[in-house]
């Protein structure tokens, strides 16, 4: 009898009982075959767990403990200068990164195979979501784990504290009032579809992606808005962005300072000059004359450098945002980018010298009153908008910012 027959056999015995009829047990034993030959096929087509196959030892264990040893372990091979090197960040805020996204993503946690046999630990898995290209499903859900329990903290908008101290470090600066400089970056997109080459294809020659960002002195990033088509010019990705909603509706706090003896009651961004002429704008001028503008040209685009040095220590530290991405699907493209940024504020927060916020802070800003006081009407909300966008606001405040720059530092 040949295995075929041997399992019909079996099936009779197992599924048939006295009172069916025959033409019953035949359709039903039918069916049953036909059921299991196709599954079988199946299995061999796609590779799975096959009679007679070998089985390939990887041990993962014996992979876990040289990983831990290499870098975690007390003391471990490699000392910690070369791991913040691999890893762009200090093993103890690693550690931290692995224990909330392991908690956060039950996937990253080790477990048992069909075989019983343990799998990946969550230290093999965030490596290979850090280091390994291939891993795409360990660095899809590593992402999406920190842009769900960092994302919160480490992309805020500034508060009311947050505020009195970018404008007081601005203010030693010779830019009081000044709440960071913005700009845009674009980031290749490899694998886009087809029907979308046009509206992704800019002035790059290539389709692109495009981040928006606001960065203080320290670099870190206040504001990001990802996801626009590179055809865009940074004018449109402003009005489709939300920075300028939340100044208009007093979501984001505001402050209250003079310059040149002029009373002001908004911030104000540092940007380069196709940004339009609004009155949260300081742009340069292309034709300065006279020393006073000569010199507020340079130091405008002095201090307006600090987003464009965020954007190349972005791409420093996670090489993949400086590439061409491979990744197809937007959703984990947005949250590729967004993640980076989550843990490059991470590094920065870890990194920043114990005392030096206190140390910067001490003794500057006095006259600068922040306020927080929520628009009450849609009046309010347009007279508001308004004010940001006006022209003439503009002109005035840069102005006064020649004047004041002159004196404090014309001299020299």
């Amino acid at each position: 009898m040949d295995r075929r027959e041997a399992w019909k056999e079996t099936v009779r015995e197992l599924c048939f009982d006295n009172d069916s009829s025959d033409e019953e047990d035949n359709l039903f034993l039918a069916t049953v075959t036909a059921f299991h030959e196709s599954s079988v096929t199946q299995r061999g087509a796609w590779g799975g767990s096959v009679p007679g196959r070998r089985r390939i030892q990887r041990n993962r264990l014996e992979g876990h403990q040289r990983l831990f040893n290499d870098y975690f372990a007390d003391p471990p091979v490699y000392p910690d200068y070369i791991f913040r090197r691999r890893f762009r960040m200090k093993r103890d805020l690693y550690l931290k990164i692995v224990e909330a996204v392991a908690d956060y993503d039950p996937w990253f946690q080790q477990r048992r195979n069909a075989a019983g046999e343990l799998g990946l630990s969550v230290l093999q898995k965030v490596t290979a979501a850090f280091r390994e290209a291939t891993i795409i499903e360990s660095m899809r859900r590593f992402v999406r784990a920190v842009v769900r329990v960092f994302g919160d903290e480490y992309l805020r908008s500034p508060n009311e504290e947050d505020t009195a101290r970018l404008i007081a470090i601005n203010e030693q600066r010779g830019f009081p009032g000044m709440l960071g400089s913005i700009d845009c970056m674009h980031w290749r997109w490899k694998n886009y579809p087809t029907a979308w080459s046009g509206s992704f294809t800019g002035h790059i020659n290539s389709p692109t992606i495009i981040l928006e960002a606001l960065a203080s002195q320290d670099l870190w990033i206040w504001h990001a808005f990802f996801g626009m088509p590179g055809w865009l010019n940074d004018i449109n990705v402003l009005h489709c962005s939300h920075l300028l909603d939340n100044l208009a509706a007093s979501v984001a706090p505001h402050v209250q300072y003079s310059i040149n003896g002029h009373q002001y009651n908004m911030g104000y961004y540092l940007a380069d000059g196709i940004y339009p002429e609004w009155a949260t704008f300081v742009k340069p001028i292309s034709c300065p004359l006279g020393r006073k503008w000569q010199h507020f040209v340079v130091q405008q685009a002095a201090v307006q450098k600090d987003v464009e040095r965020a954007f190349e220590v972005l791409q420093s530290w996670f090489p993949i945002v400086q590439g061409a991405t491979r990744i197809w699907d937007q959703e984990t493209l947005h949250n590729i980018m967004t993640a980076c940024i989550i843990m490059y504020n991470m590094i920065i927060e870890n990194e920043r010298p114990d005392g030096e916020v206190e140390h910067v802070y001490d003794g500057t800003g006095d006259h600068v009153e922040p306020l927080h006081t929520p628009t009450p009407s849609i009046q309010a909300f347009t007279h508001r908008y308004g004010m940001i966008t006006s022209r003439q606001g503009h002109h005035q405040l840069r102005e006064d910012l020649v004047e004041h720059l002159w004196q404090l530092h014309g001299g020299e």
